[in-house]
C-alpha cells in the first residue's frame, strides 16, 4: 500500500508524512524533492505549474513509491496531488492500492504558514493558484480528510487506525 499526505502549499503534508513513516516504519518520500529543476525554479518566480509541468514529476514519485510499496509492504509520501487526474495518474503509476490524506486548513492559516518558512521554494502569492485548483478527494477514492490543526501525534493515530481499517 502507498499512503499520500495531499493537500496545498503550508498544510504540513511533508511534516504529517515524515511522522506517519515513522510511526509504520517505512520508507518516506518528499513530493517536492522530485520536482525538477526547472519546475522549482518557475514557481521560485511565482509561475504556477501546468498539467504538463506536473506528469513527469509525478510518474517520477510515483515509481519511487511503487517500488518501495513493493519491496517494503508499505510506503508514505507528501504530495500536493490537487487534481483528481494526478491522483489516478499517481493510483496508475504505483501499481498498489493508494490512500491519500488530504490535510485542510483554511487560508489564513496556510499564508501564515508560508509566510513563516524562509527558504521554501513555493511563495505566498501562489497560494490561491493552489486553492482554486484543489479537488477534493471524492467519496469513490480512497481518502481520508485531517484537519490540519490538529497535533501531528493525533492525526498519526487516525491515519494508522484508519489504514488498519482498510
Amino acid at each position: 500500500m502507498a499512503v499520500i499526505v495531499m493537500g496545498v502549499s503550508g498544510s504540513g503534508k511533508s511534516t504529517l508524512a515524515t511522522a506517519l513513516a515513522g510511526a509504520i516504519g517505512c520508507p518516506f518520500f518528499e513530493g517536492d524533492e522530485f520536482h525538477s529543476p526547472e519546475a522549482v525554479q518557475r514557481m521560485r518566480a511565482g509561475i504556477p505549474l501546468t498539467d504538463d509541468d506536473r506528469w513527469p514529476w509525478l510518474d517520477r514519485l510515483a515509481r519511487a513509491i511503487g517500488a518501495a510499496a513493493a519491496s517494503q509492504g508499505i510506503a508514505v509520501a507528501s504530495c500536493s496531488a490537487l487534481k483528481r487526474i494526478y491522483r489516478n495518474r499517481l493510483r496508475e503509476t504505483i501499481a498498489a492500492p493508494v490512500g491519500f490524506v488530504l490535510l485542510d486548513a483554511g487560508r489564513e492559516e496556510l499564508l501564515r504558514r508560508m509566510t513563516n518558512r524562509p527558504g521554501h521554494f513555493m511563495p505566498p502569492g501562489l497560494l490561491t493558484s493552489q486553492l482554486n485548483t484543489l479537488e477534493r478527494p471524492q467519496s469513490d477514492e480512497l481518502a481520508i480528510v485531517i484537519d490540519a490543526s490538529c497535533s501531528t501525534v493525533a492525526s498519526c493515530e487516525e491515519i494508522v487506525a484508519w489504514i488498519n481499517s482498510h
